[in-house]
């Protein structure tokens, strides 16, 4: 029987080539291997729900204009970033997300919880003038964004493409995608119960103060209120200890 020592090995370049492959493919298919017995490697969480579509263009603009740049979408699971922004991301919170936004660098805060923690005329103003409610921002202003029509006419065929890639939009969602963004909108539609019906927990109202004009403003604004929104937390953690 053969006998390698470190030092045959390590002066045989092509034998430790052989047993580094080795090795590598032993150790990669017990990680890869187990993953196709597995229906899903994302825990499924109750809350999360595809983009609505005014949600969904909102995002659209927020990758168009560049944002993830300066605002990752990731709170990691350290304690001063849990006690600053809450609880930590879950996997299941970015499953709908191509390409998804965690970001490894941060020129302004974490945007995963931003949800509800300012007013939409908060937010307006900050896209606007960022000077005018943070002093000490380096952020540009957008407010082109006001004047923008938010794109309606593309949205169900940003949802069909969505849809092929596994978001599980139903034909419902799609058909009604138009109607859905500007319902979204206009807290005074008649679509705007439907709007709640395909998509809980959606907020319906006239983001950017402009009822004349469905506009990116009011998509963007749609998208930041959104964030961090879906999961119930405190379900969360009452599942998790009922599971130990």
């Amino acid at each position: 029987m053969v006998k390698f020592g470190h030092r045959t090995i390590e002066r045989n370049s092509i034998l430790m080539l052989v047993l580094t492959l080795i090795v590598v493919s032993i150790g990669g298919l017990v990680e890869i291997v187990p993953l196709y017995y597995l229906d899903s490697t994302v825990e499924k969480v109750r809350g999360m729900r595809p983009y609505s579509p005014l949600e969904l263009i909102g995002r659209n603009v927020y990758i168009r204009e560049g944002c993830y740049n300066c605002h990752s979408q990731m709170v990691r699971s350290l304690r001063d970033e849990v006690d600053r922004y809450g609880h930590y991301s879950l996997a299941a919170e970015s499953m709908y997300d191509r390409p998804f936004q965690w970001g490894s660098k941060r020129t302004g805060p974490d945007l995963a919880r931003v949800g509800g923690r300012y007013s939409d005329e908060w937010h307006r103003e900050h896209l606007i003038r960022p000077k005018s409610v943070v002093p000490e921002s380096i952020m540009p202003g957008y407010p082109f964004l006001m004047e923008r029509p938010a794109g309606l006419d593309q949205i169900e065929a940003d949802l069909r493409t969505n849809a092929a890639l596994g978001v599980p939009y139903t034909e419902d969602m799609l058909s009604n995608a138009r109607a859905d963004a500007a319902a979204q909108a206009d807290p005074d539609s008649d679509g705007a119960d439907a709007v709640l019906e395909r998509y809980p927990k959606a907020q319906v109202r006239d983001f950017d103060g402009n009822p004349d004009l469905v506009s990116e403003m009011d998509a963007m604004i749609a998208y930041l209120q959104m964030l961090g929104t879906l999961v119930d937390f405190d379900a969360y953690r009452a599942e998790g200890e009922a599971l130990r």
